[in-house]
C-alpha cells in the first residue's frame, strides 16, 4: 500500500468503510479479554469497537495520517505503525481482524501479507476479514479504463480483488483453513452531490500520476457523466461494490 492518504476526508466523509466493518466484528468468536490486531487500523474507529465489546485490541497502520487522528481520538489504545505484508508482533494474537484493506495489497504481496498474519496468530487463533471482491466496483473501473484508452492512456488497476475460489487457496497455500465465504453484491450510498466524483479522488489515485489537475478533472467529469445512468439514484450517488467477507483459522 502506497496511498497518501486524505486522513481528514477520509474520516470526515467516508465514515461508512468503517461503519460496515462493524458486520464484519460479528464473525469473530472470541471471549472477553482475548486479543486482537485490527490489520490496517486507519482512523482507529474499529479498534475502539473491539475494546468496547470486551476485547484487548491493538492497532497497525502504513498510514502516519491516519494513525495520527486515531491516536488523537484514542490516546489510551496502543497503535502502530507498520506495513502490513512485514511485520511482526512481540506477543501472538487470539485473532487478527481486518476490515476494507487487503485489496490495496497488490497481488504479488498477498503471501507476504499472508505469512505475517500467520506468525502473528497463536496456534487456531482467527482471521477474520473484508476486502473488494472480484466484479468490485467494475463499472467505475472500466470506464475509467476505456476514458483513458480514449485518451491514449493505459489505466493501471492499482487493487486486487479476489474470487472466493483464488482467496480460499491462497489461504489454505499459507496455513490456514478456511471456514466461512461469502461473495456480494453491496450498492453502496457515497455523501454529497459530488459522491462519485470525491470518491474517485479519494481511491483512485496511482492511474492519474503524472497528469495535470486540469486533464485528471476532466477525465474524472466524463467518468462520472457516463456512469450517471447507473449509479445515480434518487438523488444519491452509489459505488457499485462487491464484498468477499472470510474466517479462517490457523493451522
Amino acid at each position: 500500500m502506497n496511498i497518501k492518504w486524505d486522513a481528514a476526508g477520509y474520516t470526515n466523509n467516508f465514515s461508512y468503510v468503517h461503519e460496515y466493518g462493524n458486520d464484519v466484528i460479528g464473525l469473530l468468536s472470541l471471549n472477553l479479554g482475548q486479543s486482537v490486531l485490527d490489520l490496517g487500523c486507519g482512523n482507529g474507529a474499529l479498534t475502539k469497537k473491539l475494546i468496547d465489546i470486551g476485547l484487548s485490541a491493538i492497532g497497525l497502520d502504513a498510514s502516519e495520517e491516519l494513525l495520527e487522528i486515531a491516536k488523537k481520538n484514542y490516546p489510551d489504545i496502543h497503535f502502530m505503525l507498520g506495513d502490513a505484508t512485514n511485520f511482526a508482533l512481540e506477543k501472538q494474537v487470539d485473532a487478527v481482524f481486518s476490515n476494507a484493506v487487503l485489496h490495496w495489497i497488490d497481488q504479488d504481496k498477498q503471501s507476504d501479507m499472508l505469512r505475517c498474519v500467520h506468525s502473528a496468530l497463536k496456534p487456531g487463533g482467527q482471521f477474520v476479514f473484508e476486502l473488494g471482491g472480484k466484479g468490485n466496483n467494475d463499472l467505475i473501473h472500466q470506464t475509467l479504463h476505456d476514458e483513458f484508452k480514449h485518451r491514449g492512456y493505459v489505466y493501471k488497476m492499482q487493487y486486487y480483488f479476489p474470487s472466493i475460489g483464488a482467496y480460499s487457496s491462497l489461504l489454505e497455500e499459507h496455513g490456514f483453513s478456511v471456514s466461512y465465504a461469502v461473495l456480494f453484491d453491496r450498492a453502496t450510498p457515497l455523501n454529497g452531490k459530488n459522491g462519485l466524483s470525491d470518491y474517485i479522488y479519494m481511491f483512485i489515485k496511482t492511474p492519474f500520476e503524472g497528469m495535470t489537475e486540469k486533464e485528471k478533472a476532466d477525465m474524472v467529469q466524463e467518468a462520472v457523466t457516463q456512469l450517471k445512468p447507473n449509479l445515480y439514484k434518487d438523488g444519491i450517488w452509489y459505488s457499485d461494490y462487491v464484498r468477499l467477507r472470510m474466517k479462517a483459522q490457523k493451522i
